[in-house]
């Protein structure tokens, strides 16, 4: 029997888990920080960097390994441990600031908020998903929307108040502005209650109604366990790998790269940098939304088409606005492959242990993160051009068309051997 009746409004579930995902989202906007840090404490650029670094690895590392926890504890519990981790890890940053403790720095901003990032990733994204079974792609797109733009408001509040306070000053401010936002998007957070579907949807698509969250286009339910045991899940990962690995490689030489092909001067390409975020933002939820209407392994596929008529267009280009287009897109492209992620694990291997499954797929974020600005920077110390990355990037791009293919005849053929009793688009793509 179903239930529409719930304590908490669903919407505001939503909202919750933007403000989790808006604070850990900051740690794109910590360039701001470079310059200053090196300025004031005399510590090279590397070695701030390096700070960053280490912040995107524990992220990835602890998104891997302590999906489980989240899947044990919670969305509640683990978001107030991910705000009390990031909030300190910021706050414990301003510290080392003040003391100029380079490995105190390295600590606290690269391991304790790197820790408090991958939590507070994964802590809402699983309940989401039970939240809004008729329309997964759209709620997690809102979510991880917020990470992405997470640097828009801290970029310039961090510099305001470095401009006026100091650094130490703008680390302390930050860190208790993002525990606060953080402890408030938790404290909301619980997943549906035994028996809740969304009022108005088609009963026909539940199918398993003492969950509420068990629908008919879940492929499977699969433990984490399970899951990794699947042809399926390696072919998603790699896809995910290669999508994160053509993005951010992009990103992290955005303006030296435009101002090479195009002949933009720095100012030009500092403007173009300064919009990527609006479309790194805005992709995520307009592709995660089109997803839930065009099935997600099709959206996969129209990210990797676009991208490779892209890569190969653009060492071609000298007309900047051109140029700057086919950039914009190929990051709508970046954005929406993490948004669309969630809603697709759980069209895959269901809702039973999502959260896990989410964090061990995110392992290929720590590594692309890695691959794609090593490729780049490689290949343009051997060359001198950054036109031989575009062609090997293409390449992979076609790799991962490919898997798209072989992931719908995977799941063709996992439908044959249960009957095909799904039908919906999401999953018959």
């Amino acid at each position: 029997m179903t239930n529409t009746q719930s304590e908490k409004n669903r919407w505001l579930i939503a909202l919750s888990a933007v403000l989790i995902h808006l604070s850990i989202g900051s740690v794109y906007a910590y360039s701001v920080y470079q310059n200053p840090l090196r300025d004031s404490l005399g510590w090279e650029i590397s070695d701030v960097t390096m700070a960053f670094t280490v912040a995107i690895v524990f992220l990835a590392i602890s998104a891997a390994f302590l999906g489980r926890y989240v899947e044990k504890h919670g969305p509640r519990l683990s978001g107030l441990a991910a705000a009390a981790l990031f909030g300190l890890g910021t706050l414990g940053a301003g510290v080392a600031v003040e003391v100029g403790s380079y490995p105190m720095f390295i600590g606290t901003y690269g391991v304790l908020s790197g820790i408090g990032i991958g939590l507070g990733y994964i802590a809402p994204i699983s309940t989401l998903v039970e939240w809004f079974p008729d329309r997964r792609g759209m709620a997690t797109g809102l979510a991880v929307m917020g990470f992405g733009a997470g640097a828009l408001i801290t970029g310039p509040v961090a510099n305001t108040i470095m401009q006026y306070a100091g650094i130490s000053t703008a680390f302390f401010a930050l860190g208790v502005g993002y525990t606060l936002l953080m402890v408030a998007g938790a404290s909301y957070l619980k997943k549906p209650p035994e028996g809740w579907v969304p009022e108005g949807m088609d009963e026909s698509e539940i199918d398993d109604a003492t969950k509420g969250v068990t629908v008919s286009t879940d492929l499977e339910q699969l433990t984490a366990r399970e899951a990794l045991k699947t042809p399926r899940y390696y072919l998603v990962w790699l896809m995910l790998f290669i999508n994160i690995s053509a993005g951010i490689m992009l990103l992290s030489v955005a303006s030296p790269m435009t101002q090479a092909i195009t002949g933009a001067n720095a100012a030009t390409a500092a403007s173009i940098v300064g919009v990527i975020g609006v479309f790194n933002g805005g992709g995520r939820i307009a592709w995660a939304s089109a997803s839930d209407y065009l099935g997600r392994t099709a959206t996969y596929g129209v990210f990797f088409a676009i991208q490779i008529a892209a890569f190969l267009l653009m060492p071609r280009i000298t007309n900047v606005l051109l140029f700057a287009s086919l950039l914009f897109l190929i990051i709508t492209c970046y954005g929406g492959g993490f948004a669309c992620l969630p809603a697709y694990l759980g069209d895959l291997f269901g809702t039973k242990e999502l959260g896990a499954i989410h964090g061990y797929t995110l392992t290929a974020w720590g590594l692309a993160g890695v691959a794609g600005p090593m490729l780049v920077a490689r290949i343009v110390e051997a060359t001198g051009s950054y036109e031989t990355s575009f062609y090997i990037v293409s390449v992979a791009l076609l790799v991962g068309l490919l898997c798209t293919v072989l992931l719908r005849r995977r799941i063709n053929s996992v439908k044959q051997s249960q009957g095909s009793k799904h039908t919906s688009p999401t999953t018959s793509d």
